[in-house]
């Protein structure tokens, strides 16, 4: 059983910066796409970047220039680097796998993911 479990969340000011980890169990994820999305109070889950076994990198427009995604697959694990923060950006994230093979949705769909993890916090004070 594959397990995803988020780390670096917290509380920021608007411009500062957070590193979210997302280390996985159960199953090496080399091969799979890697994403993050993220979701406001009131508001439905979003796409907010991914990446895939190529290192290939997709990211929503609202946070380019801003948020990079990249992995480490020696230690499983993905990561979101956060600068330049806004309070817009106060959501919990959650990092997901899309393994090779999965065929459902899209890689910047909720639906195009099989595993996910728990959550992360973050918020951005003004």
């Amino acid at each position: 059983q594959v397990q995803l479990v988020e780390s670096g969340g917290g509380l920021v000011q608007a411009g500062g910066s957070l590193r979210l980890s997302c280390a996985a169990s159960g199953r090496t994820l080399s091969s799979s796409t890697r994403g993050w999305f993220r979701q406001a109070p009131g508001n439905e889950r979003e796409f907010v970047a991914a990446i895939r076994s190529t290192c290939s990198t997709y990211n929503v427009d609202s946070v380019k220039g801003r948020f990079t995604i990249s992995r480490d697959n020696a230690a499983n694990t993905v990561y979101l680097q956060m600068n330049s923060l806004k309070p817009e950006d106060t959501a919990v994230y959650y990092c997901a796998a899309r393994p090779l093979g999965f065929l459902r949705g899209t890689y910047d769909s909720s639906s195009g993911y099989a595993y996910w993890g728990q959550g992360t916090q973050v918020t951005v004070s003004s």
